[in-house]
């Protein structure tokens, strides 16, 4: 079964066999594409916004909501699709498929925690910036200020330290994903694609771990 994104510029039909090789082969040093991964988590948060509209629109209750997590309300929605945005992010931080699926992991844990939170057109943006910098911080070694993932984002960097701030809090400050659970994270997106196993998107988390390892290992030589 072929996976087929709606939410990109131009039709784009996934198939697992290209997304295997993609999350195989992809490398952080040289690989310009973007990660496939960013394809189904839009579409999973596409589906996850139109199931929510229709909710509020079948049901005569309001969906409560905390206060706290106003923050992530945007005064205008973005007029910018979830892929165009993320597609954005990628190309201005070069985050590697792994940041994607722990930011995936925050925003679930996000909604679990907070429950009356539901993801709309108002706060993805926002929500995504927020957890994809925070991810990128977890994941890899070299990151960029707030003040540059704010200018990706369009926000400006006291606005994006408030939110990262009441993120954390929000959270309860667990940031930490396994590789248990980064594989069953893994898992859920491939099944999206008719991969099972979540093996590749898992080596790409390996990979980075790598890359850590010899960026330390080079540092601990230049200082010998």
């Amino acid at each position: 079964m072929a996976y087929s994104s709606s939410f990109s510029s131009s039709s784009l039909t996934i198939s697992p066999r290209k997304l295997r090789y993609d999350l195989y082969s992809y490398s952080y040093e040289e690989d310009s594409n973007t990660p496939l991964v960013i394809n189904v988590l839009a579409s999973l948060i596409e589906r996850s916004i139109s199931r929510t509209e229709r909710i509020m629109k079948n049901c005569s209750c309001s969906l409560s909501k905390a206060i706290s997590t106003n923050i992530f309300d945007c005064s205008e929605i973005p007029d910018m699709t979830i892929q165009s945005y993320l597609e954005r992010i990628f190309k201005y931080t070069r985050a590697g498929p792994s940041v994607y699926v722990v930011a995936y992991v925050y925003i679930d844990r996000f909604c679990q925690k907070n429950h009356g939170f539901r993801i709309n057109a108002r706060n993805v943006h926002r929500l995504l910036i927020t957890t994809i910098m925070v991810a990128s911080k977890y994941v890899e070694d070299m990151n960029y200020r707030n003040s540059y993932f704010g200018r990706v984002g369009g926000l400006t960097t006291n606005e994006l330290n408030k939110l990262e701030l009441e993120f954390l809090f929000l959270m309860g400050f667990k940031l930490h994903v396994n590789l248990s659970v980064f594989d069953s994270y893994c898992s859920h997106l491939e099944r999206e694609v008719s991969i099972g196993g979540g093996y590749h998107i898992e080596r790409a988390l390996r990979c980075a771990e790598e890359i850590k390892a010899m960026h330390r290992e080079d540092a601990h030589k230049l200082l010998v």
